[in-house]
């Protein structure tokens, strides 16, 4: 079975410097987080950043903002000074951090920022009225030359659907960058989907059953740099979506599948039971996945018990506790 984390080495993950504390804010100020840094730190190697600092805008600075039309590459400029124009820079900063943070994870960005914010960024018509809301130029830069890195607003993460999603995705991109980036051989992609299907299944089921059909068909006539390529991509956006209470009881139900022959009725019941629960709201997904876990371990196959799907990232952060 592979392990497929690390018990010992933090995952490198990118942070806006403003959520470490860090005074790079236009004003002089931060935005400091609290859980990043008192609980998210625990795992993950947090590695602060500021694009409009490294474009050399300074501190304290003119405020800037997108200019022009949302979709169509608006602008970044100042907003006192409208001949103030740091486009062409932060692309620049954003494509040179690109090239050299390869080993990144993840990345948590600071909200509403015109550099970094991830969705609903004001974008402002040339009289100065606000239109319809866009992502930050470092953001489109990120997703541009770096689709696959997950992605998410530190604010966003006090829901707690949202704030699992995203650490599930960058436990699973780091399962990957450990596992199958530079392996050689088709089969550690192989085991890599076998582990991951679940987990997949419990985000998107059509693309579980999609990646399933290519492995299993087209992708062995191609090279496998290619078939890794496209893999990752559908692979994260698949995961990029999260899971509901729908399709978290359909993927608990095929693992319950796996342990029908050697659990008496009454045992069977109770599981049941707790996923029902779980399915119409009454608790919170960690109550069936510990019962689920508990049987796994003592009657399940290596095949079952090596599915990320049920242990997706450490026990100790509780995210399961609250969706």
């Amino acid at each position: 079975m592979v392990d497929t984390r690390s018990s010992t080495k933090r995952i490198p993950v990118g942070i806006s410097a403003c959520l470490m504390g860090e005074q790079v804010r236009y004003n002089g100020g931060h935005k400091r987080s609290r859980y990043c840094l008192e609980v998210l730190q625990e795992c993950f190697a947090l590695e602060p950043f500021c694009p409009e600092l490294v474009a050399g805008l300074g501190v304290p600075r003119e405020p800037i903002r997108l200019v022009g039309v949302p979709d169509e590459a608006p602008r970044v400029k100042g907003t006192v000074d409208p001949d103030l124009d740091v486009t062409d820079r932060l692309r620049e900063v954003g494509e040179a951090f690109v090239a050299r943070h390869r080993h990144l994870r993840g990345f948590i960005l600071m909200k509403g920022s015109p550099s970094c914010g991830l969705e609903r960024v004001k974008v402002y018509h040339a009289n100065g009225m606000p239109s319809h809301a866009d992502s930050g130029l470092f953001v489109r830069v990120l997703r541009e030359h770096f689709p696959e890195l997950p992605l998410e607003e530190e604010a966003r993460m006090n829901d707690a659907v949202l704030r699992e999603n995203f650490i599930t995705r960058v436990f699973a991109f780091d399962d990957w960058k450990h596992h199958v980036e530079d392996a050689k051989e088709f089969h550690a992609l192989i085991q890599f989907h076998s582990r991951q299907k679940y987990l997949l299944m419990a985000h998107h089921v059509e693309a579980y059953r999609e990646l399933g059909r290519y492995l299993g068909s087209e992708a062995h006539a191609q090279p496998l740099d290619e078939v890794k390529h496209r893999y990752l991509q559908r692979f994260m956006a698949a995961l990029a979506r999260p899971a509901t209470r729908k399709t978290h009881t359909n993927a608990l139900m095929h693992v319950l599948g796996y342990l029908k022959q050697a659990l008496d009725s009454e045992v069977k019941q109770d599981l049941l039971q707790a996923v029902e629960e779980y399915r119409l709201g009454h608790v919170h997904l960690a109550v069936p996945m510990r019962l689920l876990n508990h049987y796994v371990k003592r009657h399940g196959s290596d095949y079952i018990r090596q599915q990320t799907y049920l242990d997706p990232h450490p026990y100790e952060l509780g995210l399961r506790n609250t969706i």
